[in-house]
């Protein structure tokens, strides 16, 4: 089976996607060319415009999906975006996960995570709450292939493919009730598998939570993915389901979810509990709002060219994306 070819226009062409080898081992990147504090966690999807899947890695999806790949959504409406190839291996095995330390280099660290018998528990104001397991997650909806931009708040970019299905799926799988305006988003802890970062900080909120409005979580763009590569999600990008958000930084993207919870009030989140000045509840990709320590007018587009370069560039307002969800905003 081929994966049609039609690409809307927040689907970016396979030039652009980022390459293996940089996707999977970030770590000469980051210490060169950021060499920032504590990073966030952060996403970015697939599309049905890349290079369809060669047989074998299809075959072996779809061994571990127990059927054939579906074929993916599509807007006649859409056009190719611009950018940037970046390796994949070079953004696997250089990661953003604190429950398994600090470091960028916890890939390994995070092959702990219990993934077996996983369950994602979708409760609060819904009026049909539900209880997936991994299997429902690869099943239950359409599974789609994206390409987005992934912008880190500390300035460094990618573009990355993932498999996975649209967060209006849920919506619909569970009815929101009216006095639903908020959506919490709980990752998966357990102090004696996720003994979380080395260095020192006081009273961290674990677990991660994260949290978006109802409307940003309807916003078509918004995206839950279970695969990367043609693969099932690995465990350091948080299997098995894990959220991509790309208009905002990558922080907003929690990993390993196993709570989903509509709430009324504004809930909150890691990051911005532990430093509301520096880590903001909405976090939108935003050039002329800079980080407390740091601008964010431009980026560093990571593996543009061979595996290890990296190319300066300027920050898009919403990370491109502007035309879907700045009416969210005015």
């Amino acid at each position: 089976m081929v994966l049609p070819r039609i690409c809307p226009d927040w689907q970016l062409p396979a030039r652009q996607v980022t390459s293996e080898t940089v996707f999977f081992n970030r770590r000469r990147f980051i210490r060169a060319a950021v060499g920032a504090s504590v990073g966030m966690s952060g996403a970015i999807a697939l599309n049905s415009c890349r290079r369809p899947l060669d047989e074998a890695a299809q075959s072996e999806f779809e061994k571990t999906l127990g059927r054939p790949l579906p074929n993916a959504a599509t807007h006649p409406n859409f056009n190719e975006l611009n950018g940037n190839v970046t390796p994949q291996d070079f953004a696997s095995r250089f990661n953003n996960f604190y429950e398994f330390g600090g470091t960028k280099d916890i890939w390994e660290q995070a092959q702990a995570l219990p993934t077996e018998d996983w369950k994602l528990t979708v409760s609060g104001l819904v009026n049909n709450p539900q209880t997936y397991d991994q299997d429902d997650l690869l099943k239950a909806f359409p599974l789609e292939e994206r390409i987005y931009r992934f912008r880190c708040v500390e300035a460094w970019a990618m573009v990355v493919p993932w498999l996975g299905f649209p967060m209006q799926k849920l919506l619909a799988a569970v009815d929101p009730k009216p006095e639903a305006k908020f959506v919490r988003f709980e990752s998966f802890f357990d102090p004696s598998v996720t003994p979380g970062p080395s260095f020192s900080f006081s009273n961290l909120p674990w677990p991660y939570q994260e949290g978006l409005r109802l409307d940003e979580m309807a916003n078509e763009l918004a995206f839950f993915a279970v695969g990367v590569y043609g693969q099932t999600l690995p465990k350091q990008h948080g299997a098995p389901i894990r959220m991509v958000v790309p208009w905002k930084y990558g922080f907003k993207g929690a990993k390993s979810i196993v709570n989903i919870e509509f709430v009324a009030e504004q809930p909150a989140t890691y990051w911005n509990t532990l430093s509301p000045n520096e880590y903001g509840f909405e976090a939108n990709v935003n050039p002329e709002v800079p980080h407390p320590r740091w601008s964010q007018a431009t980026e560093r587009l990571m593996g543009a060219g061979n595996d290890w370069e990296w190319k300066k560039q300027p920050t898009l307002l919403y990370n491109g994306y502007g035309s879907y969800v700045a009416q969210l905003y005015s």
